[in-house]
């Protein structure tokens, strides 16, 4: 990978975490209004799994052009977990601030992204010996890992992260769903498919691990991909499902982020699904799966393209089509990251 390519891959989840700043902040200073309010507040804090997409693609980038050094194997992660960590610790205010629909329901989306934000600095930290990957292959399979790999502690740390944030985040829906009232229905939700990309996390940094351990077995070639694909399909049919099984406004925004969140997880299944098919064997159209990302990235673009025509004669579509930008945004990052997870492996 030459420098300027190296460049512009770290560039784009900048750029993308920009666009959700200044979009949210840009909502924000609109209309004072619960719709305004919601939109805004979550695109601000997409920002921060932007910010942890970015860690992982210096993480990676920078072991690939030799300029990785030892203040970066700690400052990158553990300033994607800070992000993380202030995502969550704002939503909890947001949630707690003023007892109105809006801020419960901005507070809990906000937590759930914070979680996810954790899984992706997760990834970042996997990473930091992601060169390790191309020594392991030339190993004996399930031979042992290669010096240097992380210890078998150091990667159930790394696995636990994503499965606690999993675990946190479904229980915290499962405590809105069962209020029975309207917030406690769209955060939970939403929550819901948060929790369902945290899901489909721990297949990555698992892969990863495995992988740098040489403990990547021919199992887990299908079965990893699967359980992303499972989780996005989980997603789209849950929102498919908040969306036709009632005539209820309130309904709109949950079951179109949900479909969103699921296109998140699909464009995940491109980093896990090129993992396993490169690992000890040559696939020839590895180049081709970056393309995944950018058909998700655009899928919900113009997803929000519509949303933002129906949201002119009502006003229940405006917070899914300006939430809709933002994970459009979080899709095209994906793209940064498999892209460099291709070139990664293919050196």
């Amino acid at each position: 990978m030459n420098r300027t390519i190296s460049v512009i891959f770290r560039a784009i989840p900048l750029l993308m975490g920009a666009v959700c700043l200044s979009f949210g902040l840009y909502i924000l200073a609109g209309r004072n209004d619960a719709s305004h309010f919601v939109a805004g507040h979550v695109n601000v804090g997409l920002t921060a799994i932007c910010y942890a997409l970015f860690t992982t693609a210096a993480t990676i980038i920078r072991q690939l052009i030799d300029r990785y050094g030892r203040v970066w194997r700690i400052i990158l992660p553990l300033s994607g977990y800070v992000a993380a960590a202030a995502a969550i610790i704002w939503g909890i205010v947001l949630a707690n601030r003023d007892n109105t629909a809006e801020n419960l329901t901005a507070g809990f989306v906000v937590i759930g992204i914070g979680f996810v934000a954790a899984c992706v600095s997760t990834v970042a930290a996997a990473s930091t010996k992601f060169t390790l990957i191309q020594s392991a292959q030339l190993l004996e399979p399930q031979g042992g890992p290669p010096e240097g790999a992380h210890s078998r502690a150091a990667g159930a740390v790394l696995l636990a992260v994503p499965v606690a944030a999993a675990v946190v985040g479904f229980s915290l829906a499962t405590g809105l769903l069962v209020r029975g009232d309207t917030p406690g229905f769209v955060a939970g939700h939403v929550l819901t498919g948060l929790s369902v990309i945290c899901t489909s996390l721990i297949a990555l940094v698992a892969s990863i691990v495995r992988q740098v351990r040489n403990e990547f077995s021919e199992g887990e070639r299908s079965a990893w991909p699967w359980l992303v694909g499972a989780a996005g399909t989980v997603n789209v049919l849950l929102g498919l499902f908040v969306l036709f099984s009632s005539h209820e406004p309130y309904r709109l925004a949950p079951g179109c982020v949900l479909i969103g969140l699921g296109l998140i997880c699909f464009s995940i299944l491109s980093k896990v699904l090129l993992l396993a098919l490169v690992w000890r064997r040559t696939f020839a159209l590895a180049n081709r799966i970056p393309l995944m990302p950018i058909g998700t990235a655009l899928t919900c673009l113009f997803f929000a393209a519509f949303l933002f025509e129906a949201a002119g004669s009502d006003p229940a579509f405006f917070v899914p089509a300006h939430v809709l930008v933002g994970l459009g945004a979080v899709c095209f990052t994906l793209f940064s990251i498999v892209s460099i997870l291709e070139a990664g492996t293919s050196e």
